[in-house]
């Protein structure tokens, strides 16, 4: 059967009675180049255990399984069961936990699941919990790499530069952990149902370090979330609203001390001037995270 068939998936889901979700963001690759990138992308091979959510019919999951040591396959929707054992019978390595991802302990997962294997996520994400699922990933610290299809908006925040109109505090949160690639644009003819928006896939490898040492990560994703919450503020009066503590002028002291004009915007630091006023905070006060 072939996955990315637009005659064959109708086919598919009218034998199980399936209909699509707007709630779970569901759309199913109908071009086969797709998944085959992706699979490509991602490196992908019989030493690598694959992490994936939101299989589908299974197209993706199908093209890691040819060359991945194991696939785990993370669905949330139950009514998909049966469509799945059809598309994805015969194949030894994977294997499909029904579940929320988000509610599993990933850590856990990868132990038991990918014993001498090399972690890694490769999956199209659902795009309504894009965020909480990357950071999930970043924060398990166990995946070597991520490769991942999201928005294409969100992955270039990703991407993005100090000083665009699209850099921010997640996109922060990636780079200090992971170094990111925008690999290739996926448009919506390549679904179905087709998406309002444009799709993009995106590598993240970790880092073996950070690129800046900082002396309580917590605090400097406190001070980054303060100057993008408020982005259009300065960034001291943004200081000024999180860290109520602490007076006006020692904020403007302790950002000048940091080599960082007292005017300018959060928007504009890299993330090492924003680790400097961090640790510049750190030395002046003890903050309740």
């Amino acid at each position: 059967m072939e996955l990315t068939n637009i005659n064959e998936i109708n086919g598919l889901l009218l034998r199980h009675g399936f209909k699509f979700s707007k709630a779970m963001g569901q759309n199913f690759l109908t071009a086969r180049w797709v998944p085959q990138q992706i699979a490509e992308e991602a490196e992908i091979d019989e030493n690598t255990g694959v992490l994936e959510v939101g299989p589908g019919i299974g197209c993706l999951t199908a093209e890691l399984s040819e060359n991945a040591g194991k696939v785990i396959s993370v669905e949330l929707d139950k009514r998909l069961k049966p469509v799945l054992e059809e598309t994805l019978e015969g194949r030894e390595n994977v294997e499909v936990i029904f579940g929320d991802v988000l509610k599993l302990d990933l850590r856990q997962l990868v132990n038991e699941k990918f014993q001498g294997l090399k972690p890694a996520v490769c999956a199209n994400l659902p795009y309504n919990v894009t965020t909480p699922l990357i950071t999930a990933f970043i924060e398990a610290g166990c995946f070597e790499t991520v490769t991942v299809m999201i928005q294409r908006e969100v992955a270039l925040r990703i991407c993005a530069q100090p000083g665009t109109g699209d850099y921010g505090a997640f996109g922060i949160f990636v780079n200090y952990y992971m170094e990111p690639e925008l690999l290739f644009e996926v448009p919506p003819t390549c679904f179905i149902p087709q998406p309002k928006v444009t799709s993009a896939v995106i590598k993240l490898k970790r880092r073996k370090n950070p690129p800046v040492k900082v002396i309580d990560e917590k605090l400097l994703f406190k001070v980054v979330r303060a100057a993008f919450n408020q982005r259009r503020k300065t960034l001291v009066n943004a200081l000024s609203s999180a860290f109520g503590n602490l007076t006006k002028d020692e904020i403007i002291k302790l950002v000048e001390n940091s080599g960082v004009d007292s005017k300018i915007r959060g928007e504009n630091l890299s993330i090492v001037s924003f680790a400097k006023i961090s640790d510049e905070i750190h030395r002046l006060i003890s903050v309740d995270l």
